[in-house]
């Protein structure tokens, strides 16, 4: 049995590094929604196999911000690179089908026994049946709480209890230098119960050593 070792970094906004290696021969860097400078926050020094984007805003679809040769998804489907599975959902950026701020991909990603799931800018209030079933169990949740474009920590709280991850990494929230106004993290750990949580540079995690009978929060910073 290969085991699998995720790292995840978090750039602020909706970007991530998601770096994946077993023990042996297999890694795979992916980047998910980088952004421009416009958004107030520097773009880290990012590389990638692998660049999904969930919507074309330009705190989103930084592509050139990212070095590498990478294959680029920006859209539903199901797409194999590199031994990382990936599914598109298509979901709706505001809670009217669209019509405000169009459309959003999810995006389901699997590396061996490792699952992760990054909504994107969701703004539908809730997911429809079909929505989750094709996310399915997650290991890890990448969940965007700050309100505003997206939903907000109570919506987000009732997308997490019908998810059920087991880590959720909330993401598109309040920082220093961003120059849109969005909720703090604080609001969002208030809503699910918690009064505070250490901020972590990455989370690293194996699928041996996932929490078992509990769903834990990890709030990383940039």
């Amino acid at each position: 049995h290969k085991f699998l070792m995720a790292k995840i970094y978090w750039a602020g906004q909706s970007c991530f590094q998601l770096s994946v290696s077993n023990s042996r021969d297999h890694s795979a860097d992916i980047v998910i929604d980088p952004f421009d400078e416009k958004t107030g926050l520097k773009i880290p020094n990012l590389s990638a196999d692998i660049l999904l984007v969930t919507h074309d805003h330009h705190d989103h679809n930084n592509i050139e911000g990212v070095k590498g040769e990478p294959f680029v998804v920006k859209g539903p489907g199901e797409y194999e690179v590199k031994g990382i599975f990936i599914k598109g959902i298509p979901s709706f950026h505001d809670d009217v089908n669209g019509k405000e701020r169009g459309k959003n991909t999810i995006y389901v990603i699997e590396a061996e026994d490792l699952k992760f799931c990054h909504l994107g800018d969701l703004g539908q209030k809730q997911l429809t049946d079909e929505q989750l079933e094709k996310i399915g169990e997650v290991d890890v949740l990448m969940i965007p709480v700050g309100g505003g474009y997206t939903i907000d920590s109570s919506a987000a709280q009732k997308i997490i209890a019908e998810i059920e991850p087991r880590i959720i990494i909330p993401m598109h929230y309040a920082l220093p230098k961003l120059k849109v106004e969005l909720d703090d993290v604080a609001k969002f750990l208030k809503t699910m119960g918690k009064n505070a949580v250490v901020p972590q540079d990455k989370l690293v995690i194996k699928s041996s050593t996932l929490p078992k009978d509990v769903m834990e929060i990890v709030v990383l910073q940039p």
